[in-house]
């Protein structure tokens, strides 16, 4: 399992769905799963049963996605902040896009789906995450000023090169 963590805006999906095609296998965004179960978007389940319960249902969609077959796995940008999701992903490859604060508003700019971007502190919020990015990552890339293939391109030579050194 690839599992792959970083801020909004860090390129998680879109570098997710190339690297998915590049190794032959599927690509699951959680926070998709999470809206096809919930039958709701994360920012109407955020607006109508609060954050706490979101964490609650993306940690079970996670557990699930987790325990089944292997794909890379594209996970909400606070997913990582509990710790029994933690504990899960240490068996998991875990690559983290690192992205710098002022790039990531420029690509999330204006996107009304992302309901962490209403809240204040977003610049706090994204100070407090970087540790526990760190914390998770088996592997980090950064992504400020660089395409999604070169990126996609790094995370596969690195992960081949990690593969390499295994004994």
């Amino acid at each position: 399992m690839i599992v792959i963590v970083g801020f909004m805006g860090a390129g998680k999906t879109t570098v997710g769905r190339m690297l998915a095609g590049r190794l032959g296998l599927p690509f699951v965004d959680s926070d998709l799963v999470i809206e096809d179960r919930a039958r709701r978007s994360v920012r109407e389940i955020f607006a109508e049963d609060g954050e706490s319960a979101f964490r609650d249902l993306e940690h079970e969609v996670v557990v699930g996605l987790l325990d089944g077959p292997d794909a890379v796995l594209a996970l909400g940008g606070g997913a990582a902040d509990r710790q029994d999701t933690r504990e899960l992903l240490k068996a998991s490859h875990v690559v983290y896009l690192s992205v710098g604060f002022a790039e990531s508003m420029l690509r999330v700019a204006g996107d009304t789906y992302r309901p962490m971007l209403a809240r204040a502190g977003v610049e706090d919020l994204y100070a407090r995450r970087l540790a526990t990015y760190d914390q998770v990552a088996t592997l980090t890339v950064a992504t400020d000023g660089r395409r999604p293939e070169a990126i996609c391109q790094e995370v596969i030579s690195r992960l081949v090169a990690e593969k390499g050194r295994r004994p």
